[in-house]
C-alpha cells in the first residue's frame, strides 16, 4: 500500500490534486512535503494533531516532512475558517510562539541529519519588495477566480467584509510554496480542506513559473460523533503544552472518546497497523473501554513520552480502577496488561518499619515529608488543607490524620499528592 492509500484509509484524504501523479511522485522515498503552522498561539491544540501526524507518516513512509512556521504569514492573518478579521501579532510575539511551536513539532518529527526541517517564511517574505512582488506575482492571479475561493467569499460576505492586507494572503502562501518548491525541491503541500484555495493556487504558480507539477492533499474537518470540532471540550482546547493541559488530563481526554469515535481516532491518531484497528468495528462493553484505554495511552506517548503516558495510565488506575488489557487486543500497543499490579509496580516504593505504625501511627503530613511528596512539613499541611493530599485513594481532609497498621492493605499504603504525583510505602 502506498502513502496515498494509507492515509486514506485512515481518514486523513479530504481531496487531492493530480491523483495518478501524485502517487507516483511519492513512490520514491526522499520526496519533500510541506504544512505551515500560524504561530498564533504558543502551542498547538488537539485540532492540529490531523496535520501534524500526516506529516509523521509521510516520514515514517520515507519521505522528508517540512513544518513551515508562518512567522511572515503571521503577521497578516489567515482568513480561512474566520468570520472576522485576526488579531495582527507583533513579531515579539510571533517569535514567542514560534518558539514553543518548535518544541512540540520535535516531539513528533525527528529534525536529525535533515530528516525533516522546520523552516519559517519570514526569512523570504518579509525581505520582499512590493512592486518587484506585484510585477513577478501578482500578475499571474486573478481577481475573480480568487473571490470564488471558499475561505475568501465566506469573508466577503460577512458583516466585517475582507481586509486589503488579508485579501494578499493567498498570494503569499502561493509564494511560500514557489519559494519551498524552488529553494528545498518541495512539490506537495497538504493542509486543512478550507486551504484547498490557496494550495491550488501554489500549484498554479509553481506551473506558471516553473513550468513544474505540484501537488496538494487537503484533509477534512474532524468532528466528535456529537458534531463538536475536534479538541473542543466544554473547558476549552485541548492544548499539546503540557503547562496548558496535563499528560493526565490529556490521558483523560482520549479516554472520554465516545463509543463511535474509537475506530476512527484510533486509525487518526495512533500509528498502531489497520488490520488490528479494523478489528475494533463490533467491540462493545469492558473491551471497548480498554480500547479507549489504548487509544488514550498511545496518544499520550505520541505528545508526551511513553514515561509520561506511564503515569497518566497508573494515575487513572489509581483513581478509577486498573484494567486487565487482553494480549489480543491491538497488541501493538506498549500499554501494560498486566492490570493493576502491572500499573502500580513502577510506583516510587518506600520501605518502612512496622512499628512505625503501631499504635497511634505516624502523623499523614510526615508521611508525605518521608516520600518527598512535599518539600516541607508545612508545604504537606499546606497540600492536604487544599485537598490535593490522598491516602489509598481517598483526599485527606485533616493534616493531624494518623496512620496506622489498620490503613495497611498486604502491607501497603499509596499516597498521592496531585493529580499524578504517587508514592507506596511498604512494610519492611
Amino acid at each position: 500500500m502506498n502513502i496515498v492509500e494509507s492515509l486514506k484509509a485512515r481518514g486523513f484524504v479530504d481531496n487531492t490534486t493530480h491523483e495518478e501523479e501524485l502517487e507516483a511522485y511519492l513512490a520514491t522515498p526522499g520526496k519533500r512535503c510541506y504544512i505551515g503552522f500560524d504561530p498564533t498561539g504558543a502551542s498547538l491544540h488537539v485540532g492540529h494533531l490531523v496535520t501534524v501526524m500526516a506529516l509523521c507518516h509521510m516520514q515514517r513512509a520515507g519521505h522528508c516532512p517540512i513544518a513551515l512556521v508562518g512567522g511572515g504569514t503571521g503577521m497578516i492573518g489567515d482568513p480561512s475558517g474566520k468570520t472576522e478579521m485576526r488579531q495582527l501579532l507583533t513579531p515579539e510575539i510571533i517569535e514567542e510562539n514560534k518558539a514553543g511551536l518548535r518544541g512540540q513539532l520535535s516531539r513528533f518529527l525527528d529534525f536529525s541529519d535533515e530528516k525533516a526541517f522546520l523552516l519559517d517564511n519570514a526569512d523570504w517574505l518579509t525581505g520582499l519588495e512590493y512592486i518587484p512582488f506585484l510585477r513577478e506575482i501578482g500578475r499571474h492571479f486573478s481577481v475573480n477566480r480568487m473571490i470564488k475561493a471558499e475561505s475568501y467569499r465566506a469573508r466577503i460576505d460577512s458583516d466585517e467584509g475582507l481586509s486589503f492586507i488579508e485579501f494578499n494572503y493567498m498570494l503569499l502562501q502561493a509564494y511560500d510554496f514557489y519559494e519551498l518548491s524552488r529553494t528545498h525541491e518541495c512539490y506537495l503541500q497538504m493542509g486543512g480542506s478550507d486551504q484547498w484555495g490557496n494550495i491550488v493556487a501554489g500549484v498554479e504558480l509553481i506551473r506558471r513559473k516553473l513550468g513544474k507539477t505540484a501537488f496538494g492533499i487537503t484533509f477534512p474537518l474532524i468532528m466528535t460523533s456529537a458534531g463538536i470540532k475536534m479538541g473542543k471540550t466544554h473547558k476549552g482546547a485541548v492544548w499539546l503544552d503540557p503547562e496548558k493541559t496535563s499528560p493526565y488530563e490529556y490521558y483523560q481526554f482520549w479516554v472520554n472518546t465516545d463509543d463511535a469515535d474509537v475506530k476512527r481516532f484510533m486509525a487518526l491518531f495512533t500509528f498502531l497497523p489497520m488490520e488490528e484497528i479494523d478489528a475494533l468495528e463490533n467491540l462493545s462493553g469492558a473491551d471497548l473501554n480498554n480500547a479507549k484505554a489504548i487509544l488514550a495511552f498511545e496518544a499520550t506517548a505520541l505528545c508526551h513520552g511513553k514515561e509520561a503516558a506511564l503515569e497518566a495510565y497508573k494515575s487513572a488506575a489509581a483513581m478509577f480502577g486498573a484494567r486487565t488489557i487482553p494480549a489480543t487486543l491491538l497488541s501493538s500497543s506498549g500499554i501494560p496488561r498486566g492490570g493493576e499490579q502491572s500499573a502500580m509496580d513502577s510506583v516510587p516504593c518506600l520501605e518502612m518499619e512496622k512499628a512505625s505504625f503501631e499504635g497511634d501511627g505516624m502523623p499523614v503530613f510526615k508521611l508525605f515529608v518521608v516520600t518527598e511528596l512535599a518539600k516541607s512539613g508545612g508545604a504537606a499541611r499546606k497540600l492536604i488543607q487544599q485537598g490535593g493530599a490522598y491516602l489509598n485513594g481517598e483526599r485527606l481532609e485533616s493534616d493531624s490524620r494518623m496512620v496506622t497498621l489498620a490503613d495497611f492493605d498486604e502491607e501497603e499504603i499509596v499516597l498521592r499528592a496531585g493529580k499524578k504525583r504517587y508514592h507506596r510505602v511498604k512494610l519492611g
